[in-house]
């Protein structure tokens, strides 16, 4: 709240001073200092100028009673002191505008049953500000000079990690030459951001961030950044907050929320109120593969400068086994040796026939120009080829080498963009395509889809929409994965004849010990 420090510094002297009656209105106290609260009213998304017929007086009279109300205090219409003090505290440059209609919408969800949720998340997604995927990249750019890199990035990886324990989510740490979905930024003063939005040391507004797709978080570089909650302004909470901003979340007026306007102290209670949690779902479901959220409290993260986060009491033991085998996958494709290869994020592994995995390896390590995470892939049994999918591009890989020069503009082709899935199919010697509800056969070479096509997934009697992978078997079937869970297509029947979950009941997945004869989790 840069352009405000003057109102600030005055509003604060005449608390502090005595000078102004807790329930004295502005017109009788300072008339300057009732300009600039209407400067931070607007500024912050209170004050409607729009409103029709209605004086000056009333439009301030009414933006105050919001503010108050989303900054739980009395409603009054007055500026007293409660809540002039509540001005000159510290907090998010983002302004407040929905707070309360989002609030609303958030108590309704409640109870309401699965038809109102569908139309909301339908509502969510036509706002735009939401993103299309589920694995987000991020990159710190630079952080304040006096605090420890390891520390501020051990802050950061936990601060998303509080998002992506309680959503669909997941996140990534992009290399620093690539290119990455949010951005972490420190600045000083004016930063091309308009004037409103420069920063002005210590106090104010402390950062903001933008919504979806920008997909950008600034901090104030003078001001008193600290890692421990004995002293200075705790980076951990603010950081978590502006991820919440660029995931498409507005400010909360529910009390001891993490999403609030003014930052969240650190205490026993969980970081993220249920008005966080239901907020981040609205958008992104749950969490994928596990059905309960994992909370943490905030005195786990009250000292990231003595905190190592591959040895804190908060964070969960290690489980054994792939990563993939606790969650979920982006992709999986066999090839003509029954060699599976499962992709998550950055990273994929080989599973031999008898189950033994390899260590996760990084994607473009094996296949030099793909992007940091892909859609799809398949392996064509009749010349051994990889395909990739990503977005609207493909890509066609002969072993390691790329068999064309650069990835090809896969949408001219008919295909469709960001498909769910993947698969070889022997009968029509063909790659299939899985998009929501519909499939799509591919001529000879993967990059045209065949005529009459694509058609309704109802021809594959029990596959469910949206799945993550498919593969055929040596005996003719078909399994589709989605989540934790499969699904055994008869091939001659095309029809589902058995379900479970992958992780525990398919050995050659790579999540099996042969020894305990058991799942490795």
């Amino acid at each position: 709240m840069v352009a405000h420090g003057g109102f600030l510094l005055r509003a604060l002297a005449l608390l502090l001073w005595g000078a102004w009656d807790a329930a004295e209105p502005a017109e009788r106290g300072d008339p300057e200092l009732r300009l600039e609260a209407e400067a931070f009213l607007e500024k912050y998304g209170y004050l409607n100028e729009n409103v029709p017929r209605a004086s000056a007086s009333t439009r301030f009279s009414n933006a105050l009673r919001e503010f108050q109300w989303v900054s739980q205090l009395p409603v009054s219409g007055v500026l007293d002191g409660p809540t002039l003090r509540q001005m000159t505290r510290s907090r998010c440059g983002v302004a407040d505008t929905g707070s309360h209609a989002a609030w609303r919408e958030r108590i309704s969800a409640l109870f309401a049953g699965p038809r109102a949720k569908m139309r909301r998340k339908k509502r969510f997604a036509k706002q735009g500000h939401k993103w299309y995927k589920q694995h987000l990249s991020y990159r710190l750019v630079n952080w304040p000079e006096h605090l420890p890199e390891s520390a501020v990035r051990g802050a950061v990886h936990a601060a998303f990690q509080l998002w992506s324990n309680v959503s669909g989510l997941e996140f990534w740490e992009a290399p620093a030459t690539g290119p990455a979905d949010i951005r972490l930024t420190f600045f000083q003063g004016d930063h091309n951001d308009g004037l409103s939005n420069a920063f002005d040391g210590p106090g104010g507004a402390l950062a903001h961030a933008f919504l979806p797709r920008r997909g950008e978080a600034h901090f104030d570089l003078d001001e008193r950044w600290s890692l421990s909650r004995r002293r200075g302004r705790n980076l951990f909470v603010v950081l978590a907050h502006e991820i919440g901003h660029t995931l498409g979340l507005t400010h909360s007026p529910a009390p001891r929320a993490l999403m609030a306007p003014y930052y969240k102290r650190l205490g026993r209670d969980a970081l993220l109120s249920w008005d966080d949690v239901l907020a981040v779902q609205n958008l992104y479901g749950k969490p994928l593969g596990r059905s309960v959220a994992m909370q943490l409290p905030g005195k786990l993260f009250t000292d990231f400068e003595a905190w190592n986060p591959h040895n804190s009491q908060g964070r969960r033991p290690e489980t054994r086994g792939p990563k993939y085998c606790h969650y979920s996958f982006d992709a999986i494709t066999i090839d003509g040796q029954q060699r599976l290869y499962i992709f998550k994020g950055s990273h994929f592994w080989e599973v031999a026939v008898d189950g033994n995995v390899s260590e996760p390896r990084p994607l473009q390590e094996r296949w030099t120009g793909l992007p940091p995470t892909i859609d799809a892939a398949a392996v064509s049994l009749e010349d051994g080829d990889f395909y990739f999918f990503k977005g609207s591009r493909c890509w066609r890989f002969q072993g390691s080498q790329p068999v064309w020069k650069s990835s090809q503009l896969c949408r001219r082709g008919g295909l469709p963009r960001h498909p769910d899935a993947a698969l070889f199919f022997p009968p029509l010697r063909r790659l299939i395509l899985f998009k929501g509800a519909r499939y799509y056969v591919l001529t000879q070479g993967g990059l045209q889809v065949k005529p009459y096509y694509p058609r309704s997934l109802r021809d594959w009697s029990g596959v469910p929409e949206e799945v993550s992978g498919a593969l055929p078997r040596p005996d003719g079937s078909i399994i589709f994965f989605r989540d934790d869970s499969y699904w055994l297509l008869d091939q001659a029947k095309l029809q589902v004849t058995t379900s479970g979950r992958w992780a525990t009941e398919l050995p050659w997945m790579g999540c099996w010990n042969a020894n305990s004869e058991g799942a490795l989790f």
